[in-house]
């Protein structure tokens, strides 16, 4: 071990454990949008290696959907998944293409919806989409887990001594999961290419060996017709109840929310630039059409063999088909040492299926709540978080008895909700652009997803449930997180233009004064009158220099901005300094930070005292950005510079 190696091992040793965990939350997330945009670094490659890193996801869900169809459909299941087939060609494919092209940094459909609502709303709204999107991922985790767990306990190699406990075993593969990245996980695109290229291949040779049999013996086809047709005689018929039990087996839906969250990860074309990606795009758009291609062919072919090789019965909960049903045939078919590598690529491409969704998560959380300030700043940290998701994985775990056809239900609500909100983002942006013909198209498909939404949250309403405890759990953080960071300062970045640097810097040769002012009418007694009401009230020589400072409040649900300031002379001797901001506070303790650590002096600015209960001013400033201006000015500089002899100096008269 070299001497280097010896010391990091002896730092790390020394490091308390709240500096492991909270290691890296003085990283903001990247910006990819205003001024001073920050695309995030990541490694590049084909379109059809990321395809495999959002395909562990997608095409695992082979494991346990065949099974689900057939459970919930019965012999209608290969009609009911063409049904599926044609939805997620016609519908969910074309929608989420156009979310590659109008979101192609990886934010997805929830940042499309960002940008057409603003204010509390929009920021609410981004909450309830969150709590929606933390269920699919928790039980992407959850729900892998507990059909790997299936493929472990049926597999007849496995141990007697160790079947009938899946809840442990889930645990288990969960806490194993968790582990992982708080040692330190790195996506590794090169993994996923092999685990979804071995599992595939496998599966081809599955389906494959199944059709074989299926077509060399007729009499099979025959049978699952006549009972087909016996059970369900009229062909309307038996496409309504397909219709009707369609939204069952929305599972199959799952890979297109995380193929537009790798975007980034594609290679694009040299001249691309983060304002045009256009070969990202091109890329990314051949990953999501050939993924739904391959899926839609395995979908149907699988359908087709369990339901016409597999007795029903065997489908049912703790049959040996349940939740396994490709791995079922492939040890009654090819024999169990062939079923036993097909169940160890199916528990390892799940496993991996529950890392994606982590990783989704570690993704998501950081990029919008500790940016609306409505979640601690160490939820920007990764091994908190990683934490927390394992502790609400077990949770779930345990509620459902790991049982996969449980979960079906509350993963199906939790796509179908993303699915839903992207159809109705590119709806709104295809109508912003005024796109009459994509407008309406969208507009339908977004009609057909909420149907499936809703029938599938009135016969299965624990997804809604879970959804719904998360987005309070959410919801009630974000809002005692907003409170209990109400002084923080909220602004990235200052920039001054040439004027105010220039006012400025005059001022620094004597004293640097700066008047608060909310300005009404905008005439020239009202700067005359705040200028002489300031003087008399702090008892200053009637002919210092001051600079008025005015802030305009944007969006007051925004957390942090970046004040961008500009000077003018007003009435032909007032300078002014003009800026935006979401919260005038904040904006003003920025400016002075900036102006103190410009000049090396301590600037001073002058209010006067609100009017009015102090109670009501700090929610006005809580919820609208102003209320009590000075006190919360000062309290922030307090904050910011612990030090009294490099705060700035605040007056208030």
């Amino acid at each position: 071990m070299s001497v280097d190696a010896r010391d990091r091992i002896r730092e790390r040793k020394k490091r308390p454990l709240s500096g492991w965990l909270l290691a890296d939350t003085s990283a903001r997330p990247a910006r990819t949008e205003g001024p001073h945009a920050r695309p995030p670094e990541h490694h590049h490659h084909s379109w059809w290696k990321v395809m495999c890193l959002t395909g562990v996801d997608y095409f695992s869900t082979l494991g346990y959907q065949p099974g689900i169809a057939a459970l919930a459909a019965g012999v209608l299941s290969p009609i009911a998944t063409l049904v599926l087939v044609l939805v997620t060609l016609l519908g969910a494919l074309p929608v989420y293409l156009r979310v590659a092209h109008d979101s192609p940094h990886g934010e997805g459909s929830i940042a499309m919806l960002v940008k057409l609502l603003a204010y509390w709303q929009g920021k609410l709204f981004v909450l309830v989409l969150l709590g929606f999107a933390a269920t699919d991922f928790i039980i992407t985790i959850t729900l892998s887990a507990a059909d790997a767990t299936a493929h472990i306990d049926e597999n007849p190699f496995w141990p007697d001594s160790l079947r009938g406990h899946p809840v442990i075993i889930t645990l288990l593969l969960v806490a194993l999961l968790g582990g992982v990245f708080l040692k330190g996980f790195t996506e590794a695109i090169g993994i996923a290419v092999g685990l979804v290229g071995v599992y595939l291949a496998l599966n081809a040779v599955v389906v494959g060996d199944a059709l074989w049999r299926v077509l060399t013996h007729p009499t099979v086809i025959g049978d699952w017709t006549t009972a087909l047709t016996a059970q369900h005689g009229d062909p309307l018929l038996m496409v309504g109840i397909a219709l009707l039990v369609f939204p069952k087996l929305a599972l199959g839906l799952s890979g297109f929310e995380t193929g537009v969250a790798v975007m980034p990860h594609v290679t694009g074309d040299p001249e691309d630039t983060e304002e045009k990606p256009t070969g990202r795009i091109r890329g990314t758009r051949r990953l999501l059409t050939t993924a739904a291609v391959i899926m839609s062919i395995f979908l149907i072919a699988s359908s087709i063999v369990t339901t016409i090789l597999i007795p029903a019965d065997e489908f049912k909960p703790g049959g040996p088909a349940n939740g396994r049903a490709l791995a079922y045939l492939a040890h009654q078919h090819l024999g169990e040492v062939f079923g036993t590598i097909y169940d160890l690529s199916t528990i390892a491409i799940l496993w991996f299926a529950g890392a994606s969704a982590m990783a989704g998560l570690l993704n998501l959380v950081p990029r919008y709540l500790p940016r609306y300030g409505m979640a601690p700043t160490w939820a920007r940290a990764v091994r908190p978080l990683v934490l927390v998701l394992t502790a609400v994985a077990f949770l779930i775990t345990v509620i459902f008895d790991a049982s996969v056809d449980a979960q079906g239900g509350a993963y199906a609500t939790g796509v179908l909700v993303l699915i839903t909100s992207a159809a109705t983002a590119v709806t709104l942006s295809a109508r912003h652009r005024r796109q009459h013909g994509r407008t309406v198209a969208f507009g339908i498909i977004t009609v057909i997803f909420v149907y499936t939404t809703i029938a599938n949250i009135v016969e299965r309403p624990d997804g809604v449930k879970i959804a719904a405890a998360f987005i309070a759990g959410i919801i009630a953080v974000s809002l005692l997180s907003r409170l209990f960071r109400a002084f923080d300062l909220r602004v990235d970045t200052v920039e001054l233009d040439a004027t105010a640097r220039q006012f400025i810097t005059d001022c620094a040769r004597r004293r640097i004064r700066l008047i608060a002012h909310e300005s009404s009418t905008g005439n020239p007694a009202e700067y005359r009158d705040k200028l002489a009401q300031i003087v008399k009230d702090n008892d200053f020589p009637a002919g210092s220099d001051v600079i008025f400072v005015e802030v305009t409040v944007t969006d007051p649900s925004d957390f942090e901005t970046e004040l961008h300031v500009t000077g003018t002379i007003v009435h032909g001797r007032y300078r002014l300094l003009r800026l935006a901001s979401s919260s005038v506070p904040n904006a003003l303790a920025a400016l002075l930070l900036h102006i103190r650590d410009l000049t090396h002096h301590r600037p001073h600015i002058y209010f006067e005292w609100t009017e009015g209960d102090p109670a009501g001013n700090f929610l006005r400033y809580l919820i609208f950005g102003q209320g009590e201006i000075a006190p919360v000015t000062r309290e922030i500089l307090r904050r910011q510079e612990p030090d009294p002899t490099r705060r700035p100096h605040v007056h208030t008269g």
